[in-house]
């Protein structure tokens, strides 16, 4: 069911392949190895192998030389699957996008054929407790230290570091004055092995039901060398940009595919589950929120393929990915809680696979960008309405 997301040629055989990937697999794969704290290696891999975890990054790299509308299709496609992948948000899109369009020839023929085949993986640090939504406002500081740098400081939620070997590290850069009047810091951006002496990363309890867990991160005094910065020093808000679209942009496909997973489980169920010799589906209370749920992804999915569409082309993307992200976040968690309604007591059921996957879907309504920073970014960029902050 594609519904109103017309595929090429091309893009149905990405999708085809994808699912095929997928169904090998399944979604009971996916949540035993999220419920016993495992990896998808196996998934991963073949995903690799296939040539669909680098279908969007420069084919000189080893990449598939298309665009973010391609592997949209591939994360979506398995979060369809029941397989909702963050690493693929993080490695091949946030990293990939920077180093490809920011890092050096020499940090590009270094990184990108790993991340292109997945055989390599790398994390983003962003994030910190008192900068979660204001990257201007990131306290960790790298400051210079001989040729090279020292890095020091902390990050907040950061994902899959234990599938990573190298982070790539957003940071406040005290080698450079702060301009005059200016309330933005000037940033600059490594990447940095995790083995690195002074890196220290321990496990952040949550209750996401996800392969990919969360990470606090500490940097004591964590010495890189030129090789590690990533473009120009001090212009890494214009490189973080790089991955910030892209990844609103995955992550809304992650919440499409979560959706019409949703859907398809409770159609499925709709149709087969009877009361009083009467199937379930067959009453408007039960059809028609289904049908609405329907109504809601699709637009999402639209909305989601046109903001892939204007960052292929070069054009910013920026107003049309935070709200396609909007949009897919909400839809796709209302399809759910809708799904587990439909399946009455079983939606709590393990069996069924519905009622985990609400906190990854809960989750992605909050991250990457919460629906409160979309509202402002559109209010204040589209409505030209006075910040509010």
């Amino acid at each position: 069911m594609t519904g109103l997301v017309v595929d090429t040629d091309e893009h149905r055989l990405i999708r085809e392949s994808v699912a095929k990937i997928a169904e090998k697999f399944g979604p009971e794969y996916y949540l035993e190895r999220s419920r016993s704290g495992g990896n998808v290696d196996e998934l991963w891999n073949e995903l690799g192998e296939a040539g669909l975890v680098g279908v969007h990054l420069p084919e000189e790299y080893g990449g598939g030389g298309a665009g973010l509308s391609e592997f949209v299709i591939v994360l979506e496609e398995l979060a369809a699957h029941g397989m909702p992948l963050l690493i693929g948000v993080i490695s091949p899109a946030i990293c990939g996008c920077i180093i490809a369009e920011h890092g050096s020839e020499e940090m590009k023929d270094e990184w990108l054929p790993g991340l292109a085949s997945g055989k390599r993986r790398m994390a983003f640090a962003l994030t910190e407790p008192e900068a979660g939504s204001n990257s201007h406002n990131v306290t960790t500081t790298a400051r210079r230290s001989g040729e090279g740098w020292s890095i020091t400081g902390g990050k907040y939620f950061i994902s899959a570091i234990e599938e990573a070997e190298a982070l790539l590290v957003v940071t406040r850069d005290a080698s450079i004055e702060q301009a005059p009047g200016s309330k933005r810091s000037p940033l600059s951006l490594f990447v940095v092995p995790k083995n690195t002496p002074g890196l220290v990363f321990q496990p952040l309890e949550t209750a996401l039901v996800n392969p990919d867990r969360q990470f606090t991160v500490f940097f004591d005094d964590v010495k890189v060398g030129p090789e590690a910065l990533i473009g120009a020093q001090g212009r890494g808000l214009r490189q973080v940009f790089a991955g910030l679209n892209p990844e609103r942009i995955l992550a809304s496909s992650l919440s499409n595919g979560i959706g019409r997973y949703a859907i398809a489980k409770a159609t499925v169920y709709a149709k087969d589950r009877k009361v009083w010799d009467v199937a379930i589906g067959s009453h408007q209370g039960v059809s028609h929120p289904l049908a609405e749920a329907h109504v809601a992804v699709q637009m999402a999915r639209l909305a989601t393929q046109r903001s892939a569409a204007l960052h292929d082309a070069g054009l910013d993307a920026a107003e049309a990915a935070n709200m396609a992200k909007f949009v897919a976040a909400d839809a796709s968690l209302k399809a759910l809680d809708q799904a587990i309604q439909v399946h009455g007591g079983n939606g709590m059921s393990k069996e069924y696979g519905l009622a985990e996957l609400w906190f990854i879907t809960r989750m992605l309504r909050t991250a990457p960008v919460s629906r409160e920073m979309v509202l402002n970014y559109i209010a204040q960029t589209t409505l030209g309405l006075p910040a509010s902050y």
